[in-house]
């Protein structure tokens, strides 16, 4: 098969038939839920790029696993040019939606195992790597969304999983068998589980002996028995539900808790099971990936904000007021810098013993630590340009009210020529793009906290080599 339509990709979610809970109740039907739809559009965009003509160099390339053309977000770089291409693909999706894609995340996992499974063999003998492959095969050759199962819930975080009252704060192996394992546990922000047709679960820290039953990673379908997706709350996020005040009328962004009541994972899905010692590895190898991609994605994110910042002048009148213009200005560098630190990682990277190529940490931890502040900044600059409206602009049913809404929208007209509906409906999107909890926390703490960039960074720098060139210029090194 090879690459789904955007059609296709929405009619093969309807063949799964995951367990859901939303706002207290059992949803059984995820893909006309209008809250959960929204998502799946989102993700739907991956295909539907991927079937323009003018993306189909940058979203399609002939996998070497299966000789057949594949969508991108489903091929673990090996080469720079993959490296190059996965920042500009998401930049691209995202500036085609607005918001999260959902879909850098299963990449970002089939990017770090794609290094570490064959890490592990080399030292253990393993079957790891062979199962990444044929699982990596049946991903392209049906075009598949897979879904990072990545954060676990971590209890009190002082202590280690074995420390725990409860020995499920981190997913847990809880039961071996000959065919496979039994695991149990959860795992929390899982932006796009319901728009995914994998699940993949890496650990989430470094782990050390005794802690083997929770060093594990393996791949399971999204309906499997025992997992249910709880879906979490964010602001705004009822508006989809009322079919009004949406902002953003396509795409939006939900993130599901996962839990695995005592989940089975057959023995050919496991990709590490108990190498204490290469969980770090992973953990580094998927953030930094994970990190890289939200540079790329919030990029264009940036693009949209800064093109409703520049409508807004033209419906507001204020298109020729320069402080407007400096301010648009403060944007557009921003994220250029966020993205060109992401480019510089992919050209900055290398080959790995596997053959996979892996990024520069050290530029990929740097644009996200950008991107945590930065984007928020953008938010300040775009709400600034724009107005008060943002907070506070009354509901599409009170200017759709026969008797309010003609007067609502008198008021509500801007500059000369504008339709007040384009006001409107630009106002509100600049609302969803701004104030959506979703989104905007992700900012910040998407691919880890802040802190762990910094450690990251830390860890990973050369620092003895600038001590020495410091050394040297001063007179004290030859």
């Amino acid at each position: 098969m090879g690459l789904m339509t955007k059609n296709e990709y929405i009619e093969s979610l309807r063949k799964l038939h995951p367990v859901v809970y939303m706002f207290g109740e059992r949803i059984t039907n995820v893909v006309d839920n209008p809250r959960l739809r929204a998502g799946i559009e989102a993700t739907g965009a991956t295909f539907e790029v991927a079937g323009m003509e003018q993306y189909k160099e940058l979203a399609v390339t002939v996998s070497p696993l299966i000789n057949e053309p594949v969508n991108r977000f489903t091929l673990p770089p090996s080469s720079i040019s993959d490296l190059v291409h996965r920042v500009k693909l998401n930049r691209t999706v995202a500036n085609h939606v607005g918001t999260c894609h959902q879909r850098c995340t299963g990449l970002d996992c089939l990017s770090a195992l794609s290094i570490v499974t064959y890490d592990i063999d080399q030292k253990y003998g393993t079957p790891y790597y062979q199962n990444f492959i044929d699982f990596v095969k049946h991903m392209q050759k049906h075009d598949l969304v897979g879904n990072a199962g990545v954060t676990d819930v971590k209890g009190d975080r002082a202590k280690g999983p074995t420390d725990q009252a409860d020995d499920q704060m981190y997913l847990k192996i809880v039961e071996r068998r000959p065919d496979g394992i039994v695991v149990s546990g959860a795992k929390v922000h899982q932006t796009g589980s319901l728009s995914a047709h994998e699940i993949i679960v890496l650990p989430t820290r470094a782990f050390k002996k005794g802690d083997e039953d929770y060093a594990v990673a393996f791949a399971i379908p999204s309906d499997t028995e025992g997992l249910i997706h709880v879906v979490g709350r964010s602001s705004l996020d009822n508006r989809e539900l009322e079919g009004v005040d949406c902002g953003n009328v396509r795409y939006s962004k939900n993130c599901p808790t996962l839990i695995f009541n005592n989940v089975f994972v057959p023995k050919h899905r496991i990709f590490m099971c108990g190498e204490t010692e290469f969980a770090v590895e992973m953990v580094i190898k998927f953030s930094s990936f994970h990190r890289q991609s939200h540079g790329g994605c919030k990029s264009g994110k940036i693009d949209c904000m800064i093109g409703a910042s520049l409508a807004l002048m033209d419906y507001n009148g204020t298109s020729k007021i320069s402080h407007h213009k400096q301010k648009i200005i403060d944007m557009i560098y921003r994220a250029e810098t966020l993205y060109g630190c992401c480019l510089a990682s992919s050209y900055e990277g290398r080959s790995m013993p596997s053959g996979a190529y892996f990024i520069d940490t050290i530029l990929s931890n740097a644009s996200k630590i950008h991107e945590g502040k930065e984007l928020s900044e953008c938010i300040r600059l775009m709400i600034d340009i724009c107005g008060g409206f943002v907070a506070d602009m009354p509901s599409d049913k009170d200017f759709n009210h026969p008797e309010i809404g003609p007067m609502l929208k008198r008021y509500f007209k801007g500059a000369d020529g504008v339709p007040v509906e384009n006001r409107i409906k630009m106002f509100r999107l600049v609302e969803k793009m701004a104030m959506e909890s979703a989104d905007t926390i992700s900012d910040i703490h998407g691919g880890g906290s802040p802190e762990a960039h910094r450690v990251t960074i830390l860890r990973e720098s050369n620092l003895e080599s600038k001590k020495r060139a410091a050394r040297r210029l001063a007179g004290i090194d030859g």
